[in-house]
């Protein structure tokens, strides 16, 4: 169209031109040709001014209905189910005017059913991407790998757009690569805040934590009706994907928070533990706690009877930074505790076993939500402080992938066979294939005076001693010097280095 209107400009002056000649008579040639660039010049200013300022109301025009998003009345909508717009939750979650958003005149291209209509049509495709800052570390709400920063992700979504067909498939699939791409590269975060159905589930599933509003989140892979129609089953979106299903039973979804605010101010700070990619340290605070503190609750707080149950909980919290623990997963498997903490200002990721729900036994369910969070603090090269306190694994027919015996537990919670670099144990400790009432009704089954045996097998084996003498446990240490011994170590293990055979992968049991 500019050019058009160049071509236009310039016949009219070239006829006005010709009218001057028969006019004044014959021009020199160089005089009529200044006239003619001259005059050129100015029409091409003028068109250009013109066609300028067309372009820059549209830009305008667009940048305000995208922050506008669906307009005034899903506004007034979204603040009546209590929940916050795209754009006030990034400005809640984010460092004041740090957010950069890209791609925000983006619209889809469907023409099909009726989405070619402006209606239909929204500035960012009902999306808001972009880069930020919290607490002055580097954060995206896209994919974006080659800078190595962590990826969050505030969910609300119905799912995929079903008249895009195809396409919408192809759009989830890229989004699934990137998702799987970034796992173990840079840290990965979802926050569900709003129902999210089909394609929307499978992306979050896919990070390394999940986390959902209470009340107004849900996560399934398909709606109430659905399942009705299917199944003949009535469930409401509660049951069937609210928060308490997922933080409780299923296990998907890692904590829930309140509402909004509070699941935003909780993930501002979740962030301030991780690394922005593993090839970054976690960030050091400056502690105000004094390293070399004693904790000397601790030295009673085991029971002097191993049938007692204790929090484990209070020994975490004792020996923690300003006793600030971040738990992981505090609803389901209740028998393990994870989270993270700080050590002299040091990010660590915390395992324990909890006495106070089965025991402290590990089952399906606990071993899994250890593994993972291992896992992940191993990819990001995060220090792991294990707190073991385990009888074995639960045995029974509900626990089919179960150990048959439960001395296997102890070599699982990051013993030195399996590259734990210090290994202390405390005065009440016990390391044995199992406890002794068992073994004893195994090795003397069918014999008399078992009590007495009983008491051998304690004698022998209910204390650190054999553990310590093969060098499976470095010191057997006062429990109120724990801290420091701890600080210490970690201060010495700062620097190791660790190189595995190569291979692609290994192929883990699923």
């Amino acid at each position: 169209m500019a050019i058009y209107a160049l071509m236009r400009s310039s016949l009219g002056l070239l006829h006005g031109l010709k009218c001057s000649f028969k006019s004044v008579g014959q021009i020199p040639y160089g005089a009529a040709t200044g006239a003619i660039t001259q005059a050129k010049g100015l029409q091409n200013a003028r068109c250009y001014s013109v066609n300028h300022l067309s372009v820059q109301e549209r830009i305008e025009k667009k940048r305000k209905a995208a922050l506008t998003g669906g307009g005034q009345l899903r506004i007034a909508a979204q603040h009546k189910r209590g929940k916050l717009t795209a754009r006030e939750r990034l400005e809640l979650l984010l460092d004041p005017d740090s957010f950069v958003e890209y791609d925000m005149f983006v619209e889809h291209r469907c023409s099909d059913f009726g989405m070619e209509a402006d209606h239909n049509k929204y500035p960012g495709d009902s999306v808001v991407t972009g880069q930020g800052r919290i607490n002055g570390r580097l954060v995206f709400h896209t994919k974006l790998l080659q800078l190595n920063s962590p990826v969050i992700g505030l969910n609300d979504s119905g799912g995929a757009r079903i008249q895009e067909g195809v396409e919408s498939l192809a759009g989830y699939a890229d989004i699934f690569l990137r998702n799987v791409m970034a796992s173990g590269v840079v840290p990965q975060i979802s926050l569900i805040m709003g129902p999210c159905a089909g394609g929307a589930v499978y992306s979050p599933a896919l990070t390394d934590f999940t986390f959902m509003v209470k009340d107004t989140s849900y996560l399934f892979i398909t709606g109430p009706d659905v399942v009705k129609s299917v199944t003949n089953e009535d469930v409401t979106q509660e049951e069937l994907g609210g928060a308490k299903t997922h933080t409780t039973v299923s296990g998907v979804a890692h904590r829930a928070f309140e509402n909004d605010v509070d699941a935003l101010l909780n993930l501002r700070d979740f962030f301030n533990f991780l690394p922005l990619s593993n090839k970054d340290p976690a960030p050091v605070t400056e502690c105000h706690d004094p390293r070399d503190r004693p904790v000397p609750g601790l030295d009673t707080i085991v029971p002097f009877e191993s049938t007692k149950a204790y929090d484990m909980l209070d020994i975490v919290h004792g020996i923690v930074d300003e006793r600030e623990f971040f738990e992981i997963m505090p609803n389901y498997a209740k028998n393990i505790v994870v989270g993270f903490a700080r050590m002299n200002g040091r990010t660590v990721g915390i395992v324990g076993n909890q006495p106070k729900v089965a025991s402290g036994c590990l089952d399906i369910n606990s071993s899994v939500k250890g593994a993972r969070f291992v896992r992940f603090c191993d990819a990001f090269n995060i220090p792991i402080i294990t707190f073991v306190d385990v009888p074995g694994f639960l045995p029974g027919s509900t626990e089919a992938s179960s150990d048959t015996e439960p001395n296997c537990a102890y070599d699982v919670m990051s013993s030195k066979h399996l590259r734990g670099d210090v290994n202390y144990a405390w005065p009440s400790a016990e390391v044995a294939v199992m406890g002794a009432k068992g073994a004893v009704q195994i090795i003397f089954r069918g014999k008399e005076n078992q009590a007495e045996a009983e008491a051998e097998y304690v004698e022998k084996f209910a204390n650190p001693f054999p553990a310590a003498v093969r060098g499976f446990v470095d010191d057997i240490i006062q429990p109120s010097t724990t801290r420091k011994r701890i600080c210490r170590d970690l201060e010495v293990l700062a620097s190791k280095k660790q190189t595995n055979p190569w291979k692609k992968h290994a192929n883990i049991p699923l």
